[in-house]
């Protein structure tokens, strides 16, 4: 029954799988003849095809149901929904350039967000988080349903240099109070800054303490926007347990976030889709040179911090039009040298680790909600089967609900998706 005071919500269906190759992205192991049974948003029981029925099974209410939705999945893999760590939601296309990208009006902006989380979907994205911009509206809007796109993790603002101590506990305070689940701050200079320098350290130890403490205070954590080994170092000295970008890593820093737990969310594909002759004119020729400079060493960064034991996530940080390579980035994690099932996990399991999840997403499990990709190849075999959705992603599921379909045989819920298979 739909909630009166939300009329928008709906309940949920029951479905049951059979004959599904679950992967998990744990270790990278197969599971055959697989039937998933999903009720009320979450995986309530995963079994063999030998293990079902069974005359010690206990009853279980959701299998009576006359309106159990059963789908012979043909043998088809299954895989927990796609995460990307790093995504600007308040960035959305519609405009040409960076500048006018950067500076939409808000109200239009918003709206065009629920375009983009749609999109996003569709690539089998069923979570983001969104590293500076998003707010409270569109992250309440996705989980109540009134607007169909992934579970979103918001930051609020990225906060950037200001006066000093007293406003960074205030700053933090402040975005926390408005419904962040973060919070990310800037360490250096950025590729898009026109004004500073990508060397240039923001920040002194006592204020990133400050943003730590309040942070710590709150039950959540730090991520920092930062390039160089002096930045990244600052940070994660200083309790900061996520580093975004992360281009000009050396060696001894790789191993000192290594040794604090800290993360790395490379986000490669920006830079590439920046450097690109379809997107040649997004930058200003001043910053474009800045974006060479990065994506040259972007790759060489990802083997450094492998090397070191870094724990990495998928992200992808892609602006206004742009965003059409969001998935792109398992291509060139794959040139960076990573292997099929370390960039699976940088997208599953690895990133539910960062976003504190685990019990809950990531990994196909009873119990877990049921965020579900179905897909017609094997990602491990070739991990660019996730970078050609359109193509080889059959059907979403995404808190039990199928939200987006290719394949005749599973419908989406909203009946609008178009079937090709």
């Amino acid at each position: 029954m739909a909630n009166p005071l939300k009329p928008w919500t709906r309940p949920h269906k029951s479905y049951r799988l059979t004959d599904a190759t679950i992967i998990d992205p744990k270790d990278g192991a197969l599971h055959t003849h697989c039937t998933i049974d999903i009720s009320d948003g979450k995986i309530k029981r995963l079994s063999k095809a030998s293990q079902w029925p069974s005359p010690k099974d206990e009853v279980l209410s959701w299998t009576q149901d006359p309106n159990l939705i059963t789908i012979d999945l043909e043998g088809k893999f299954v895989i927990p929904g796609l995460i990307d760590c790093h995504v600007h939601l308040a960035t959305p296309p519609g405009e040409n350039g960076l500048k006018d990208t950067m500076s939409q009006d808000h109200d239009t902006a918003l709206l065009r967000q629920t375009y983009l989380a749609g999109e996003m979907l569709k690539r089998g994205f069923t979570t983001v988080r969104d590293c500076g911009g998003a707010g409270l509206a569109i992250k309440e809007a996705l989980a109540e349903g009134l607007v169909t796109g992934p579970r979103l993790f918001i930051s609020g603002h990225g906060i950037s240099q200001t006066g000093g101590h007293g406003d960074c506990l205030h700053a933090a305070r402040e975005e926390l109070r408005q419904g962040a689940d973060f919070i990310k701050i800037m360490v250096s200079g950025g590729v898009v800054s026109a004004t500073d320098q990508l060397t240039n350290l923001q920040y002194t130890p006592e204020e990133i303490r400050a943003f730590t403490k309040v942070a710590s205070d709150a039950g959540t954590y730090v991520t920092a926007h930062a390039y160089t080994p002096a930045a990244i170092s600052d940070a994660v000295e200083n309790g900061v347990m996520g580093i975004e970008h992360g281009n000009l890593i050396d060696e001894a820093t790789a191993k000192l976030m290594a040794v604090k737990g800290a993360f790395l969310t490379p986000t490669l594909v920006t830079y590439e889709a920046m450097a690109s002759k379809e997107f040649g004119s997004f930058l200003p020729p001043a910053i474009a040179a800045k974006n060479l400079q990065v994506l040259e060493a972007g790759l060489k960064s990802v083997q450094i911090a492998d090397k070191a034991g870094v724990t990495m996530v998928y992200g992808t940080d892609l602006l206004g039009p742009l965003q059409v390579r969001q998935s792109s980035g398992f291509t060139l994690l794959k040139q960076a040298g990573q292997s099929s099932l370390q960039i699976l996990q940088a997208a599953t399991v690895n990133a539910v680790r960062r976003l504190r999840q685990e019990n809950s997403l990531g990994r196909i499990k009873e119990g877990f909600l049921a965020d579900l990709l179905i897909l017609d190849q094997n990602p491990l075999d070739d991990i660019e089967v996730l970078a050609r959705p359109e193509k080889c992603l059959l059907a979403v599921i995404k808190d039990g609900r199928v939200l987006t379909s290719r394949w005749r045989k599973i419908p989406a819920e909203g009946g609008a998706d178009a079937f090709i298979r």
